[in-house]
């Protein structure tokens, strides 16, 4: 499979239909029923190549789970809108929340995979052309699409992992207190500082080939962390 789709989908029959013909144009799918489902794996795992949502959803609505979305991750994911609402003012507010494309039911699941696939090539057009990378060791960090690959390889990152990533490649040859990422991170001053070296830890084990004597993530005994400015390149 080349292309991970999330379906957010209330209706069983209608998701399934839409994942086997994803399927059959070799892109694997995760169905997700409600909007807050679909935001939890997106705060706990890694991201998909595009998001097909409906609108009429139960609890959160589609219209506030892509406002959610585009507010909270720095990402240019496409999001296509599949809804029975056709209203100007329906597709005029989806547009403007930053869906991609706006489909009415009934449609045709052969014409819904061929603008996923637009705008799948759309997207790997803009990030080939516009990308802002660091590049540290033999790893580079995708600013854009919040990726991070270790020669061409995705290596898998949780978004928290992700953002923790960034701002100490960011700050790099600054020490950093616990506190000071707590902040950065998770935008408050309140909350458990100690996941900051949870998430720590877990960055090392995925990117360190010695975690117990970092190259990249060092402490700072008395001070925090400090991310290698020498490794950045």
């Amino acid at each position: 499979m080349n292309s991970s789709i999330f379906v957010i989908e209330d209706v069983p029959e209608m998701a399934n239909l839409v994942s086997i013909y994803l399927s059959n144009a070799n892109m694997a799918s995760e169905i997700f029923s409600t909007a807050e489902d679909a935001l939890q794996r997106l705060n706990s795992g890694d991201m998909p190549d595009l998001i097909i949502l409906d609108l009429n959803l139960p609890g959160m609505s589609g219209f506030d789970f892509l406002k959610k979305f585009r507010a909270e991750y720095k990402l240019i994911i496409p999001v296509i809108i599949i809804s029975a609402r056709d209203a100007d003012n329906d597709i005029i507010k989806g547009l403007g929340f930053g869906a991609d494309e706006f489909v009415t039911k009934p449609f045709s699941p052969r014409v819904l995979v061929a603008r996923v696939e637009a705008n799948l090539r759309r997207r790997s057009a803009t990030e080939a052309a516009a990308e802002e990378s660091i590049s540290f060791g033999d790893y580079t960090l995708l600013l854009n699409s919040c990726v991070l690959k270790q020669g061409t390889t995705k290596v898998s990152l949780s978004a928290k992992e992700y953002s923790v990533l960034e701002y100490l490649v960011k700050h790099a040859g600054e020490s950093l207190s616990p506190e000071k990422i707590y902040q950065g991170v998770w935008k408050t001053s309140y909350g458990d500082i100690t996941a900051v070296a949870v998430y720590i830890q877990r960055l090392r084990k995925k990117i360190e080939n010695d975690p117990q004597n970092p190259e990249f993530i060092k402490t700072i005994f008395g001070l925090g962390y400090c991310f290698s400015k020498e490794r950045i390149r």
